[in-house]
Formats: C-alpha cells, structure tokens, sequence
C-alpha cells in the first residue's frame, strides 16, 4: 500500500438481491421476514426494476434491493447473480476512490454518480484486470458515501 488508508468503512448500506421475479423475493422479505417497503426504482440504462425495502432504522438502517431485469434478455443481468451486490457505507468516497485506484482496485465503469437511494456511489468490479489486479473475486461492491448523520452515528458507536 503506498499510504495510510484516508477512509473508513463504516458498515453496510444494502445487499441488493436479483432474481427473475421481485415478486417471489418479496414473498420472503417482505411478507415473510417484515421488511418494510419503502419505494421503487426502475432504471433502462442499468435494465432494473427494485423494490426497496429497509430493516433496522435512523443511521443503522440497512437497505435490501430486490430486483428483477426490465428485460431478461439485457445487460447488465441483475438477476443471474441472485446477491447482485453488497454495499457499504463509506466516510469519504472521493478519497476511498482516488486511494482504492492507486493501490490497484480496478471499479467498474460508470465513476462516482447518484445511487437509487439519492447518495454518491461507485462499484468496484467484480474482477480485475492486468492494470487493476484486484477485484471482488467475482461479488460487485458498491461504495456509498455516507451522510454525515451515518457517520457520526458510527464513530458514537465505535467510542
């Protein structure tokens, strides 16, 4: 590592859930398990519809995605991986980013950009590459910068 890590993962954000019908998640994460339902989001470009449900509440709370393609036949396939992706909170995602990158974490592309959940995020990839060597050994993780709500809630906890 060429410094010391300007970052903090704080915890988890999300875990987002594929599969070819949001329906039948719902039948276990909603009416079975209690989540709460708290919006949609549908997205051509990224060939989603999720419903967004929630557990925990105030800075804890941790979202769960379920989602479905808008066409199963497109990319990117957000339901051919059932645990699409992962998501963590994170206290400065410029610096996690430009940090990340030049210790040789290859992202996937799309750079830092509004979420669903209207906070910044990038992704790192799944894999890496000759230039990017290291990856999510094949699980997409999403970094989220954390409101400072979030953050401060964190570091209360952490004493």
């Amino acid at each position: 590592m060429s410094s010391p890590r300007p970052f903090k993962i704080l915890g988890i954000q999300q875990i987002a859930i594929g599969g070819p019908s949001k329906e039948k998640l719902k039948t276990l994460w909603v009416d079975m398990l209690g989540l709460e339902m708290t919006g949609n989001f549908v997205s051509e470009r990224e060939n989603v519809d999720e419903d967004i449900c929630a557990m925990g509440s105030g800075p804890f709370k941790v979202e769960v995605d379920l989602m479905q393609p808008l066409d199963p036949e497109k990319k990117p396939a957000v339901h051919a991986t059932p645990l699409n992706h992962v998501g963590l909170w994170v206290d400065d995602l410029p610096k996690a980013v430009e940090w990340l990158g030049a210790n040789g974490v290859r992202f996937a592309p799309g750079g830092i950009r509004r979420g669903a959940a209207g906070y910044d995020i990038t992704f790192l990839h799944p894999k890496g590459n000759d230039e990017f060597p290291i990856g999510g050994e094949g699980v997409l993780v999403e970094l989220v910068q954390a409101p400072a709500e979030v953050v401060e809630a964190f570091a209360r906890m952490a004493g």
